[in-house]
């Protein structure tokens, strides 16, 4: 008898273990020792601050900026809000500060995200002032209108002229990296004004551009010539779904497309997760290094979709959680990313892509920890 109890204790321990390892697995609010996402979250914003918001830099800046600015909306650090708003203050049109460029591009034409971010933030406080919004709808506005003169379009003319016939930007071009650089521009300005104008070109986009590059294992193409899944390439797009799914409505008539491709590449990428948590510079070549700015992305992705019930959590929240501490082990002591892959055009060749190279503080790896850090804080709405 005692031995038949035993045997009873035992198995129960076992089950109460592996219980506690499940529980344990799926948790997205607790974490170990240096991995918790306020730490991490406000390490890299300070950073930013302190050493890389001096002079406007570009796209990663914007998105670095964007996601200073969300982290301390969700923790309500107003000094940090504050500070980043001030700095982005001599930025705008006559300030000391104004570098931005005029060219007709995607990767230009966010910079309105970091306006219209701050005049969401800012509406009904003493400090609101209108030419954010006014600055960052004069971007989401021109990315529809005609190119000029001078700004020919990337893709041939009679694909151009197709695509804007069918209510596409002049700017589009079908490389993956704008489903994020297109995107944001247009849901900042919808969740600025209400406009829906704004929600509906951006989702008939995205559906163009699902239906161009998606592939059926559920990866992107760099591009429609360009046949690898580049890591950050498809990052960008699966940040950009999971931003887009946030705002579009239940209702909306394109949110369905959306959700079935958000949802064919997030069970690849549990397919392409390496044991380490991270996926690889090319997702899928595991040979190639791993690379910590499409790690966040899509571990952004993942855990933005369990917290909002799309994806099944006893399945895919392991594997954010995987991503998360891995990424966060990425973080040196100065609150740099490191192992961050170079800027990266479009090339048709293999080696292009595997021998690209790896950096430290590089903005394309600083942006995207913080919107993971912002997205573990963030409740369901």
């Amino acid at each position: 008898m005692k031995t038949r109890i035993h045997a009873l204790l035992c198995a129960s321990l076992v089950l109460a273990v592996a219980h506690v390892s499940t529980a344990q697995q799926t948790d997205l609010t607790t974490w170990p020792r240096g991995d918790a996402p306020a730490e991490i979250g406000k390490a890299l914003a300070e950073r930013f601050l302190a050493a890389q918001a001096a002079r406007f830099s570009g796209y990663p800046m914007v998105c670095t900026w964007y996601g200073a600015l969300t982290f301390a909306q969700i923790t309500h650090d107003d000094d940090l809000r504050d500070r980043l708003v001030a700095r982005f203050t001599p930025m705008l049109p006559g300030g000391a500060e104004n570098r931005t460029t005029q060219r007709h591009h995607v990767d230009d034409s966010i910079v309105g995200v970091v306006p219209l971010e701050i005049a969401i933030q800012t509406k009904g406080l003493p400090t609101y002032d209108p030419r954010y919004l006014q600055y960052g709808l004069s971007w989401a506005d021109r990315q529809w209108g005609p190119l000029a003169a001078d700004t020919p379009p990337e893709l041939p003319a009679d694909v151009h002229d197709a695509a804007v016939k069918d209510g596409l930007s002049p700017e589009t071009r079908f490389w993956v990296d704008d489903m994020y650089m297109l995107v944001m521009l247009q849901l900042e300005a919808y969740r600025a004004t209400g406009e829906r104008k704004y929600l509906d070109r951006d989702a008939h986009e995205m559906v163009a551009y699902l239906d161009r590059l998606q592939q059926p294992n559920g990866l992107f193409f760099h591009a429609p010539d360009v046949k690898y899944f580049w890591g950050r390439g498809d990052g960008w797009f699966a940040a950009g779904m999971a931003e887009m799914l946030r705002t579009l409505p239940p209702d909306h008539p394109d949110r369905p497309r959306i959700l079935k491709g958000y949802k064919l590449m997030m069970a690849a990428l549990l397919k392409y997760q390496g044991a380490d948590g991270m996926w690889r510079e090319l997702i899928d070549h595991p040979e190639a290094w791993p690379e910590s700015s499409s790690s966040a992305m899509f571990s952004f992705a993942l855990i933005t979709g369990v917290k909002h019930g799309w994806l099944d959590a006893a399945t895919y929240a392991p594997a954010a959680r995987r991503g998360w501490i891995a990424v966060t082990g990425y973080v040196d002591q100065n609150h740099d990313v490191t192992q961050v892959c170079e800027g990266t055009g479009k090339k048709d060749d293999l080696q292009y892509y595997l021998d690209r190279h790896r950096q430290t503080g590089n903005l394309h790896g600083q942006a995207p920890v913080l919107w993971a850090a912002s997205a573990l804080l963030r409740d369901q709405n």
